[in-house]
């Protein structure tokens, strides 16, 4: 297997996508992070010292998604044209599921897994004054597509 980011030396370095062709690339992500139930109660109620966790938690998500170019390395500098983050309440915690969409020349999975990162770093960050056992977990890589413009 011959990774993509280095060279015949093992070098690493910017793969080269000036040759390829400009298509709708889509990707989504998912995570979790599982909370006790005092914690998913207070989500639910909006009563957390810091605000509305999950209004905070998509904002912090679709910034970081536009950010991926600054955090990784080697990714390219890409024109979101959506990013979108959902959050669905479990009885152990919260899912999170993100959305990225682009017209490029190359693909945003690392954006959409950024995104579902960064959105659940937030919700640890809010959560962190009453919940020490939170586990952010199964953060993954759903769908990666792309279509002829």
């Amino acid at each position: 297997m011959k990774l993509s980011h280095t060279n015949s030396a093992g070098h690493a370095f910017m793969v080269d996508v000036s040759a390829k062709k400009i298509v709708k690339r889509t990707a989504s992500a998912y995570g979790k992070i599982i909370l006790q139930k005092e914690t998913i109660n207070l989500v639910k109620s909006n009563l957390l010292k810091k605000g509305d966790v999950l209004a905070v938690a998509k904002i912090a998500g679709i910034m970081a998604a536009k950010k991926t170019e600054e955090l990784i390395p080697l990714c390219h500098c890409l024109n979101l044209e959506h990013v979108d983050i959902n959050f669905k309440i479990a009885d152990d915690g919260i899912e999170i599921v993100s959305r990225v969409v682009t017209s490029g020349k190359t693909g945003v999975e690392m954006e959409a897994l950024t995104a579902v990162s960064i959105s659940a770093l937030t919700i640890y960050d809010m959560c962190k004054a009453v919940d020490k056992k939170m586990i952010i977990e199964n953060v993954h890589l759903v769908e990666k597509k792309k279509e002829e413009i």
